[in-house]
């Protein structure tokens, strides 16, 4: 018994589930048969399969799934037609040495086929350019992210350097609040001591020796 995988799908295994999942439809399997066939192919489980096909590989292919559909129903609508005596040929007789050989036309369905394969190419491309653009805005957004650290940091950084000069500017503030005080309570007592000296009598000696007051 193989190892079933469990590793991420590849652009490849979405290829094959979406060939062999739009031929089930085409030629009117079941969806299941088509994810045990795949499984088969890529080593995976069936329902590993559906899962992706559900989930992810579906989407891409809408236009293509509708284009299978039609050429079902086409399919069973010429096989009524057949049973009933009615006849669709698409063949073609060409004369060789030896007698007639019946050679198959280019029918509806093989030109749908091969318009499903170059819508399948076209995805596969336009998957490539959106990948490169997905990588590309993963790269601006992660740049992004950088920068809005780096603003962030020097923001915080202003914010410390604003705190701690609001926090110089109260304490000088604070400082010259009390110089101011100091400075007046000088001034008021300067001007008491010149009032009390003022205020003092003043003295004279006369000639016979004697102090006398002067007013």
């Amino acid at each position: 018994m193989s190892a079933v995988r469990q590793d991420a799908w590849s652009e490849e295994d979405d290829l094959i589930l979406a060939e062999v999942t739009l031929r089930h439809i085409r030629e009117g399997g079941t969806q299941l048969a088509a994810f045990e066939e795949v499984g088969e192919r890529i080593g995976r489980t069936a329902a590993a399969c559906g899962f992706r096909w559900n989930s992810f590989v579906r989407k891409k292919y809408e236009a293509a799934i509708q284009i299978a559909k039609k050429q079902r129903q086409q399919r069973n609508q010429a096989k009524k037609h057949s049973s009933s005596g009615a006849t669709a040929s698409v063949a073609m007789l060409d004369v060789q040495e030896s007698g007639y050989v019946r050679q198959e036309g280019i029918s509806e369905e093989s030109i749908s086929i091969d318009a499903v394969i170059r819508f399948l190419r076209q995805w596969k491309t336009t998957y490539a350019d959106m990948s490169r653009q997905i990588r590309a805005l993963e790269k601006e957004l992660a740049e992004t992210r950088e920068a809005m650290i780096t603003l962030r940091r020097e923001n915080d950084k202003l914010n410390s350097e604003v705190h701690e000069v609001s926090t110089d500017y109260r304490v000088v503030n604070d400082d010259y609040k009390a110089l101011i005080q100091i400075m007046d309570r000088a001034r008021k007592l300067s001007l008491l001591q010149e009032e009390e000296d003022e205020a003092k009598s003043k003295f004279k000696m006369d000639a016979n020796g004697n102090l006398e007051r002067i007013e």
